[in-house]
């Protein structure tokens, strides 16, 4: 676990001192906190190109059940992991990439057992209303 975070931290800061690098370069004279408002701004714009049209895709289709997974799968990621990096700062667990692997199977296998209860159920119903 410590060395897949290492991994992500090292890149993050790699970027940054990319980032740093072309503002001391061109002269742009942006503070840290300003370089964090354009970046993470872009960020999340470019993520939006991506997700509204996939989600409004989804949504048209009748699939909301998807934008549903997509989002509470994000939460769980964010959730494992915050969890994971409060039992290293506190000591209060030991910081495990496993628990967090664990924890997304743990909801990936319970919701596949809802949707297959979810998906027999909408199809007796089908059934029974093209019936009469």
């Amino acid at each position: 676990m410590n060395t897949f975070l290492y991994a992500i931290l090292d890149f993050i800061n790699d970027m940054h001192t990319y980032l740093l690098s072309l503002n001391d370069a061109y002269e742009a004279n942006f503070t840290d906190k300003e370089l964090h408002f354009l970046v993470i701004g872009a960020i999340g714009m470019a993520m939006i190109f991506v997700v509204q049209p996939l989600f409004s895709l989804l949504a048209k289709t009748g699939h909301v059940l998807v934008i549903s997974w997509i989002y509470v799968f994000t939460l769980i990621l964010l959730l494992t992991f915050a969890i994971e990096i409060e039992q290293k700062i506190t000591g209060s667990g030991a910081m495990e990439f496993e628990d967090i692997v664990f924890g997304v199977w743990g909801f990936m296998l319970m919701f596949l057992i809802y949707a297959l209860i979810r998906g027999i159920i909408i199809g007796i119903y089908k059934l029974i209303r093209n019936r009469d």
